[in-house]
């Protein structure tokens, strides 16, 4: 396990480095720059452009210069922690990050959290007790869940609650406690508007995990393996615990490979219909606006996060389930 677990560590390394050259390339692909989508915006808005603002403008960020150049510039400052500088927002892209990185992390953790919380139960009952009436309610239920998307049900929620409560759901904080310091006041106002985003961002999930762990236990309790340990008199509990929940849980274990880059990107369509300040709708404006830096800070961060995840759901999964070691 040492040598995989430092194999897979140095593999690591060239593998950032393809994919931060790939990122980078991706963003200069649209043609123009920050400078031209600004020209562009200036244009549709009625004013006039001034081309030497332009053209100082990239002078000063180095636009004018080599797409190598540029590449190698910015992965000087990477490997020293500074991202670069935000044109759209006139700021370091760390000091961007960081303000929204909590709060993102925050709701992430605890979307999956909830999602596995309800998912484990659910979907262990539905598989022992399968086509009994209560399963078909959860069956149905798992249906809906999949079928509406996270941001028609957050439209929805916002409208029955603004309609018949005259509350608004929108935000993670009340207007007094926006830019407010973090105190037990403003702590409690956050998790009065926190369970709105982790119910809306974890039905899917929830109702995805448990379609898929019914299946899997359902098929691991009438395998062969199963039969004949129940013939030898252990306890049912024991045995559902024991073997086949090990094996169908392995989804679960291997979603922890995109659920680290979920952190940051998130339903990036949620968040803007909740105006959630998480990251997702920095990264989407940013790439909107071609704000090259503060986006390739994303996508570098976004598969690191990946590359990472998945050497942790690889090292779970071996040491969850037997067989991955005997391969």
């Amino acid at each position: 396990m040492a040598a995989y677990l430092l194999r897979r560590i140095l593999w690591m390394i060239p593998t950032l480095w393809v994919v931060s050259i790939v990122s980078f390339l991706i963003i200069q692909l649209p043609p123009g720059d920050f400078a031209s989508a600004m020209a562009a915006q200036y244009e549709a808005s009625g004013e006039k452009v001034n081309q030497v603002a332009l053209d100082s403008l990239r002078t000063r960020y180095g636009l004018d210069e080599p797409v190598i150049v540029q590449y190698v510039k910015w992965m000087e400052g990477v490997l020293r922690g500074d991202f670069g500088y935000s044109f759209i927002y006139n700021r370091p892209i760390s000091q961007l990050i960081w303000e929204r990185l909590g709060l993102t992390v925050v709701i992430s953790i605890l979307t999956l959290l909830l999602t596995w919380i309800l998912a484990f139960p659910v979907g262990i009952y539905s598989a022992v007790h399968r086509y009994t009436p209560w399963d078909y309610i959860f069956s149905f239920l798992g249906f809906v869940g999949l079928s509406i998307p996270a941001f028609m049900l957050a439209l929805i929620s916002m409208w029955i609650s603004f309609r018949y409560f005259h509350i608004t759901l929108g935000g993670l904080f009340s207007s007094e406690f926006i830019d407010a310091p973090w105190n037990v006041a403003r702590l409690r106002d956050l998790l009065q508007h926190l369970w709105v985003p982790l119910v809306i961002l974890g039905t899917s999930g929830t109702a995805g995990m448990i379609r898929i762990l019914r299946a899997n236990l359902s098929d691991e309790l009438h395998k062969p393996y199963v039969i004949a340990a129940r013939s030898r008199g252990l306890p049912e509990i024991y045995l559902l615990l024991k073997y086949p929940l090990r094996a169908a849980v392995n989804p679960f274990v291997g979603t922890i490979g995109w659920s680290l880059p979920e952190m940051i990107s998130g339903e990036t369509i949620v968040a803007i219909v909740l105006s959630l300040p998480t990251c997702g709708p920095l990264l989407l404006q940013a790439l909107m606006a071609q704000d090259m830096y503060l986006a390739g800070a994303f996508i570098l961060l976004l598969s690191t996060l990946t590359v990472i995840g998945t050497l942790i759901s690889d090292l779970l999964l071996a040491w969850l389930d037997p067989r991955i070691q005997l391969e």
